[in-house]
C-alpha cells in the first residue's frame, strides 16, 4: 500500500455546517485541503465522505496518518 502525502503536520481548523457532506482528502495532494480536490486521481486513494451531525469546528488530519479519520488524533507528532 502507498503511503499518503503529508499535506501538513497539524490538523486544519475547519467550520463544519449540519447536513453538509463533504469528501476529506486522504491522499494529501489536493490543493484545498483538508478536502478532495480529486488530485489523487487513479490511485488507490479515495475521500473520506461524511456528513456534518452537527455546527462545530472540526479539526481534521493534516498529516493523513490519522488513526479516527477524518479527525486529528495527534499522530503528526510521532512524524
Amino acid at each position: 500500500m502507498t503511503k499518503p502525502s503529508i499535506a501538513r503536520k497539524g490538523p486544519y481548523a475547519v467550520e463544519l455546517k449540519a447536513g453538509e457532506r463533504y469528501a476529506w482528502c486522504r491522499c494529501g495532494e489536493s490543493g484545498k485541503q483538508p478536502f478532495c480536490d480529486g488530485s489523487h486521481g487513479d490511485t488507490e486513494f479515495r475521500p473520506l465522505v461524511f456528513i456534518a451531525d452537527r455546527d462545530r469546528t472540526a479539526y481534521l488530519c493534516g498529516c493523513k496518518a490519522t488513526k479516527t479519520p477524518p479527525n486529528c488524533d495527534g499522530t503528526h507528532k510521532g512524524l
